[in-house]
């Protein structure tokens, strides 16, 4: 029996609300159904904005799931609805949506690796903030944490990213006319997310993961293209992350995923624990290190619990039998880490491993407004 073809994903894909993110998947939807393909919209979020909720007329719309949590009824995208209806192609909007409790997957996008699964194509809506990556960096540029943020392999697995574009001048206009948010969202946002400096910089991430995002493109295209007979691009660093219960540890992460992004490098988040078993641990640590660890895979870095009680000796070791080139480690709180040792294991990691690369990497604070 032939083997399945997996769907097609495309990502339209902005720097803030109202840029016309929605609007372009949209649009494209009823290019294809013009051309004959058989497109649905699985999930559509209008906002209450007149331009999209037309542009939505005339596309099919599956229904949506109804799920009653705590007395309350929510409306999420029906994924078993879409593929008894197997179109070729799906819109859906909002990508990094969380699903309400007691929904079948925890994430819209897990939603959407079903339907690619499945042999439809996807087209979808996201914008650069919610990339797991750059989580510490947009909380630096705009004092917003983000909570719903998609890691960074699902959108590097994407067919096609679009940036939708639009400049802050423009979308400040757009969001005082009311065409963003009703009067009084609007002000607030105005007050908060959307001041000009920060939609300048998030434009500015925006522009510069797109250009990586081509960059990648090329070369994966430029090695496919020349077969066995290419020069493979061999990758030069490996990057390792000492995990610990530290809640700074997936900051941590998240950067050096980010950097293992842009050189190419490979990635180990890497724990130390005598026996190698978190089962002696007490409870919060334990809870804490299993967290990290699952973030860490979550994001595609291989994970290692080394059973030792030499945490700097033993971290060292595992880099130098991998090649390591850089060591990652969040900056100490005294009294807080590794408490048996009698020396910071920081200092004693720099000292062991002069012949690599240590960064020391601190908390980001909210540049001020």
């Amino acid at each position: 029996m032939a083997e399945r073809r997996r769907g097609k994903l495309k990502i339209f894909m902005g720097y803030a609300a109202g840029v016309g993110k929605t609007y372009k998947m949209l649009e494209e939807a009823h290019e294809l159904k013009s051309a004959g393909v058989d497109v649905v919209v699985g999930y559509f979020e209008p906002h209450g904005r007149r331009e999209t909720i037309t542009k939505a007329e005339g596309l099919e719309i599956v229904p949506r799931k109804k799920i009653d949590y705590r007395g309350t009824v929510f409306e999420e995208m029906d994924t078993d609805a879409i593929l008894a209806r197997s179109p070729q192609v799906c819109a859906v909007d909002e990508f990094p949506h969380t699903n309400v409790p007691g929904s079948e997957r925890a994430k819209r996008w897990e939603d959407v690796e079903i339907l690619l699964a499945a042999g439809i194509d996807v087209l979808t809506t996201m914008n650069i903030q919610h990339l797991e990556s750059l989580n510490d960096q947009v909380f630096h540029i705009s004092g917003v944490r983000v909570r719903e943020t998609i890691p960074d392999w699902v959108v590097e697995k994407a067919d096609e990213v679009v940036m939708v574009d639009l400049t802050p001048r423009a979308l400040l206009h757009r969001l005082q006319r009311g065409v963003v948010y009703e009067r009084e969202k609007a002000e607030r946002a105005l007050q908060n997310f959307f001041r000009e400096s920060t939609l300048v910089a998030l434009r500015e991430l925006a522009l510069r993961q797109a250009a990586h995002e081509v960059g990648q493109r090329l070369e994966n295209a430029d090695q496919a293209a020349g077969g066995e007979g290419a020069f493979p691009v061999r990758k030069h660093h490996k990057i390792l992350v000492l995990v610990t219960a530290d809640p700074k540890t997936a900051m941590l992460i998240r950067r050096a995923r980010r950097v293992s992004d842009f050189t190419d490098a490979e990635c180990f988040a890497v724990a130390v624990q005598p026996g190698a078993d978190l089962a002696q641990l007490p409870q919060p640590e334990r809870e804490a290190l299993e967290r990290h660890l699952n973030f860490a895979r979550n994001l595609h870095i291989e994970t290692r619990i080394l059973d030792s009680e030499d945490v700097a000796g033993a971290l060292v070791d595992f880099a130098r039998r991998n090649q390591v080139t850089q060591i990652y480690l969040s900056r100490p709180r005294a009294k807080t880490w590794f408490p048996a040792l009698s020396k910071d294991p920081t200092q004693k990691i720099i000292e062991l491993a002069k012949d690599m690369q240590i960064v020391i990497v601190s908390d980001r604070e909210p540049r001020a407004q």
